[in-house]
């Protein structure tokens, strides 16, 4: 008798818990699918993301249900009262869930390979846009110092940076304390060392940076690295995502279509339409 009470109430417990997890799945569908923007892809991508995300729930409530019922018949002593059957039901909304995350497969990957061009492209444009910026800044820069007033400023620039060199390099204390710095980089240090050791470095490098052709240069090389690197990220996100996804999909995809039609057969709703259209 305590054997019965025990079964019973742990087969109450697990279709309890497995409606709960079928609902809780069911409206979080509902929730998700606000705002309604069926033709917008990022939507899309995101709904099919939180959908696979959580295709597991139901997958485990329609198990815990089955169990349920499992244990029902096992301790059925036929003197109590049939609980409500919802197999049946559980079983079409597993079969349409099936149906469901076999959709999304295809139309996931899609979405992620268009979104994923679209995203490059924006990239590309971005860094064109700052490419032209830059090429039409360093061509007002060239004319503000094509005139004699402009040569003398940037001449003025160039003493102002090599006496500030300098006079680190010839006091012996502030140069080592410079190069006992933790905060100053490494290839601070390194320019340090050759502008000690070699004069002539201090000269070329004050040069190269007060050039305005060679900072553009420096500067579409950086644009254009980020750019790739984007670029990259932006593919390799979109492969990542599609996999992770599409797979996931397709296996939920099996698994609900194994549960639903499987079960259909064995209560014989699938048989007794065959049946039907033999008779026909």
């Amino acid at each position: 008798m305590t054997n019965r009470i025990a079964s019973g109430n742990a087969a109450l417990t697990l279709k309890v818990v497995g409606i709960i997890l079928i609902l809780s799945f069911l409206l979080d569908f509902l929730i998700l699918l606000l705002p309604f923007q069926p033709t917008d892809r990022t939507w899309q991508i995101n709904l099919a993301t939180a959908l696979v995300d959580r295709g597991i729930v139901p997958l485990v409530g329609i198990g815990m249900l089955f169990v349920g019922y499992w244990i029902d018949g096992v301790g059925d002593s036929g003197d109590r009262p049939k609980p409500i059957d919802i197999r049946f039901p559980v079983l079409v909304l597993s079969s349409i869930l099936g149906l469901f995350f076999l959709l999304i497969f295809p139309l996931h990957l899609n979405n992620v390979r268009q979104a994923s061009a679209q995203n490059v492209v924006q990239i590309r444009q971005d860094a064109e846009q700052a490419e032209n910026q830059l090429q039409n800044q360093l061509s007002q820069f060239q004319a503000q110092i094509s005139n004699e007033q402009g040569k003398a400023q940037l001449e003025q620039l160039r003493n102002q940076a090599r006496n500030q060199f300098t006079e680190l390099l010839k006091n012996e204390q502030t140069y080592q304390q410079a190069l006992n710095n933790p905060q100053l980089p490494a290839a601070q240090k390194e320019l340090l060392r050759k502008f000690k050791e070699n004069p002539q470095e201090l000269d070329t490098f004050i040069d190269q940076q007060t050039n305005p052709q060679t900072l553009a240069d420096q500067r579409i090389i950086q644009i254009r690295q980020r750019r790739d690197e984007a670029q990259k990220q932006a593919r390799d996100n979109a492969w990542k995502s599609g996999l992770r996804i599409g797979i996931s999909s397709l296996l939920l995809s099996i698994g609900y279509m194994i549960i639903g039609w499987t079960g259909l057969r064995s209560m014989g709703a699938l048989q007794g339409s065959k049946r039907k259209v033999a008779a026909r």
